[in-house]
């Protein structure tokens, strides 16, 4: 069986801030309703390992994110997150980071989960990205000393979607001026539209509405 190694974050506020964040749920449940409807089996993983900060659990209409969240094992899954220290990136078909502004204070410079990626990619491995998940592929470098995304095209939560959400003066960091200054070319569309880029075998999305995408085009690559 196929699997998908998902790393999360362990950072459970907005920044600095005191505001309740870390993954946001719908990118992360939008994407494994894919994978299992693929027959695809999938690891959640942290830095620290234990339970995971979640939010966007509460999103009415969303029947996919609800349905996942009422689902034991998935839930088991989020209290007992893999530490980094315990994964073997050679058990895995693809790496998919969702998004939430969680990570922009933990993944966005882990080397541990970094070093796991690069293995992972340069054995011929999938990594895939939503929203402010990019910013995981930020610390990823290759055993020749580049960059993974210095030669590819990447998309992911754009300024003016910042502005929306009220979160530009919250950030640690903007996404978007660090993946345009980090890899080859940085794209978006119109905020909150759906949009995935996938260029050879990296593949990001810019938002919440790209991550069902997202996770369709993970399957489609490790289905070939």
């Amino acid at each position: 069986m196929k699997k998908i190694l998902i790393p999360v974050t362990n950072h459970a506020t907005l920044g600095f801030t005191d505001e309740v964040n870390g993954t946001y749920s719908p990118e992360l449940t939008h994407a494994v309703h894919v994978f299992l409807a693929a027959g695809i089996d999938y690891d959640i993983a942290s830095i620290k390992g234990g339970k995971v900060p979640l939010y966007g659990t509460n999103i009415e209409g969303d029947e996919v994110n609800s349905g996942l969240l009422s689902n034991a094992d998935f839930q088991n899954r989020l209290n007992n997150s893999i530490p980094v220290s315990e994964v073997n990136a050679d058990d895995y078909d693809a790496v998919f980071y969702p998004g939430g502004f969680g990570l922009l204070s933990d993944l966005a410079d882990n080397e541990a989960f970094a070093t796991i990626s690069a293995s992972h990619y340069e054995k011929g491995g999938v990594i895939g990205a939503v929203c402010h998940g990019p910013a995981g592929l930020l610390p990823i470098t290759l055993s020749n000393g580049e960059k993974l995304i210095a030669d590819k095209s990447v998309t992911g939560f754009t300024r003016e979607e910042e502005i929306d959400f009220g979160t530009i003066d919250k950030i640690p960091f903007l996404l978007e001026e660090k993946l345009a200054r980090s890899a080859a070319r940085y794209n978006k569309v119109k905020p909150w539209e759906e949009f995935v880029i996938v260029d050879e075998r990296v593949i990001t999305g810019q938002n919440p509405a790209s991550a069902h995408a997202v996770g369709q085009a993970i399957v489609a690559q490790i289905s070939n």
